[in-house]
């Protein structure tokens, strides 16, 4: 019987999840199909979620705006995603659904391979938003040892933030000796990198533009990047794991993705 298993959200049409999963399923042989799934409010969700415990559904990548509802829906949930909020990531088995979040080891394994130089541990690192991504940010960061301060515009919800995970309300200045600067913001942060160190990472959590005007930004000024498509495919990588039982094979898909992108670095 074919395998099912595929990403949620909504919008869902820009995914590259389809296209990552679809070039591992066929390289690893497998009588599977990744499918794009759109439902369009709360209870389109939960209808899928349903499919899946009646056995129709491996597991479902999940995306905005459904993460947190992914979660409040599972069985039994990771120690990871329950401190993330949200998950990305659910598996049916015989009925019970489990949640996880795969976008902390996306992040870690994207500056792995991006910025191989980078020692985060115990070094001052800042995280631009307070948003469900700026929390798997920070969790994935603190595991890793570095000390995580938390940057946003509305200081409430940075506050908030940092008493639930422990991490620092950062000041403004406080980018200036960071290590690394993540934005996990939708939109370009209001950072001038002439005053950031000359060693430092900057990294965008979006990958459309691929070189967003921050990393643009970093580039320009000898900075090293890290792009939110390395990030996308990181998390990809434990989730096609759990989802189908055996490591992703090693294909490009990078550059499969950039090419669907109409990028060309």
């Amino acid at each position: 019987m074919t395998l099912r298993a595929g990403v949620a959200g909504q919008p869902i049409s820009h995914s590259l999840s389809p296209l990552l999963h679809g070039l591992w399923i066929e390289a690893a042989g497998l009588d599977a199909v990744y499918e794009p799934f759109g439902p369009p409010d709360a209870d389109g969700f939960a209808a899928l979620v349903a499919e899946g415990r009646a056995g129709r559904l491996r597991g479902l990548n999940v995306t905005a705006p459904f993460k947190e509802q992914a979660l409040a829906l599972a069985d039994t949930v990771s120690a990871t995603a329950r401190a993330c909020g949200s998950a990305n990531l659910l598996v049916f088995e015989e009925g019970r659904l489990s949640a996880d979040s795969t976008d902390g080891h996306g992040l870690m394994l994207a500056l792995s391979e991006q910025a191989p130089a980078l020692d985060v541990r115990d070094a001052p690192v800042v995280v631009l938003g307070a948003g469900g991504a700026a929390r798997a940010a920070v969790v994935a960061l603190q595991a890793a040892g570095a000390r995580v301060a938390v940057l946003n515009r509305t200081r409430a919800r940075a506050e908030t933030l940092s008493a639930e995970l422990g991490c620092a309300v950062a000041e403004p200045d406080a980018v200036r000796d960071a290590v690394l600067i993540v934005n996990a913001l939708s939109v370009r942060p209001e950072i001038d990198v002439d005053t950031l160190r000359d060693d430092a990472v900057l990294m965008d959590m979006t990958y459309k533009p691929l070189l967003t005007p921050f990393l643009a930004a970093g580039r320009a000024r000898g900075l090293t990047t890290v792009d939110g498509l390395a990030m996308l495919i990181g998390q990809a990588r434990p989730s096609f794991e759990a989802l189908f039982g055996l490591a992703p094979p090693p294909v490009d898909v990078r550059s499969a993705a950039l090419t669907r992108l109409g990028e060309t670095t």
